[in-house]
């Protein structure tokens, strides 16, 4: 679960790091009692994206009368594929400079790796790019943390010797949001070192992980609701069901997250692109079938679907059937191929051979084969 910037730093607080006074506005009469109270305020969308001051979705508002304009023009915009619910109101930093801090996981290292660089406020893939040895790097023991000497030696490395001492306990305190939170991601950008010298999150992103759901049942009730999101997504978890909207034409549907992934590769290079894939899992039967259709055809880019499936303890025969019903009770009239091999395939091609349905004989075959149709 990807949290909004107000919801990040209440977290933040609890775990003990310093945050601006702010307020949670939804409309623009409460953005100017905010600044009313606050002073001078900037004025955020919330949204689970990044790149908002570039899309326009941060203001700085000196008085409540321009609090309410700028939530007049931010509440409502549309920031990469997100409606903005409600703005965050916080008290204006007078900022001496800017920090980069965070906590992700370097799946190629395979451990939780911390980031600290003085070049905050730019995006890290920006600086990894631009200027790497900008970047101090440490891998925390899983099982201890990170110590004290390790946190005061990576900030000597990113150049923020003079203020290590600051510094070290808000890594430590920021590093509790694994362990406490399950996240996958904890970032403060920029950590701000204010003129009082003062050390402020004046941002917050955290992402925690949806398969650690289960232990965080108050956070994703308090926080998960706020935003609208993608409406094909929605439907698809509500169905049990793992679905990922994308911007092609094609419609994919799988057994499993390689096979998936492969499929995305397969149409790609047969000159097509995904609109989106649902991945329908290893025992898939006939009715998780159809609802994984039903959802991939909500979405009105979608102009054929592919699905692809390979029988291990999924049954040929029971997808093909879930094939058949599902697209006779919805009147699909969009091409759709099929690949089908493993258990009880012919079982299965026969089911869908039977009703009118051309399975292709292997995945590169198909995956021209809904290029060509759907161009």
């Amino acid at each position: 679960m990807k949290l909004l910037e107000y919801q990040a730093k209440e977290v933040l607080s609890a775990l003990g790091i310093p945050i601006p006074p702010g307020k949670v506005a939804r409309t623009p009469d409460e953005a100017a009692a905010a600044a009313d109270e606050l002073g001078p305020v900037a004025v955020k969308a919330q949204v689970p994206v990044g790149g908002r001051g570039k899309a326009g979705g941060i203001k700085l508002a000196q008085d409540p009368e321009q609090a309410r304009q700028a939530a007049e023009q931010i509440i409502g915009m549309d920031i990469k594929g997100f409606k903005v619910p409600l703005v965050y109101c916080e008290a204006a930093l007078e900022i001496e400079s800017e920090i980069y801090l965070g906590f992700t996981v370097d799946r190629d290292a395979r451990a939780n790796i911390l980031m600290l660089s003085a070049r905050g406020g730019m995006e890290i893939e920006q600086v990894t790019e631009e200027e790497p040895e900008a970047i101090g790097r440490l891998y925390p023991n899983p099982w201890r943390g990170p110590l004290d000497f390790e946190l005061n030696q990576l900030a000597f490395d990113a150049g923020l010797g003079e203020h290590a001492r600051r510094l070290a306990p808000v890594m430590k305190k920021l590093y509790r949001a694994i362990p406490d939170y399950d996240a996958v991601t904890a970032e403060i950008n920029p950590l701000v070192v204010t003129k009082a010298g003062e050390i402020v999150a004046g941002d917050a992103k955290l992402e925690t992980d949806e398969n650690a759901s289960f232990r965080h049942r108050a956070l994703e009730e308090e926080y998960g609701q706020v935003l609208e999101g993608d409406p094909y997504e929605r439907e698809a978890k509500k169905r049990g069901l793992t679905y990922v909207s994308l911007d092609g034409e094609v419609g994919i549907i799988g057994n499993g997250a390689g096979l998936c992934m492969g499929t995305l590769d397969l149409v790609q290079r047969a000159g097509g692109r995904a609109a989106n894939f649902c991945d329908i899992g290893g025992g898939a039967r006939a009715e998780v079938v159809r609802n994984a259709l039903d959802v991939i055809l909500m979405s009105p880019k979608v102009k054929g679907v592919l699905i692809n499936v390979f029988g291990g303890i999924t049954r040929g025969d029971e997808v093909a059937r879930g094939l058949v019903e599902a697209r006779d009770s919805i009147g699909m009239k969009l091409p759709l191929v099929v690949r089908l091999s493993g258990t009880r395939e012919e079982e299965g091609r026969a089911i869908l051979k039977e009703h009118g349905i051309e399975p292709g004989s292997n995945g590169w075959e198909a995956a021209q084969k809904i290029v060509e149709l759907t161009r």
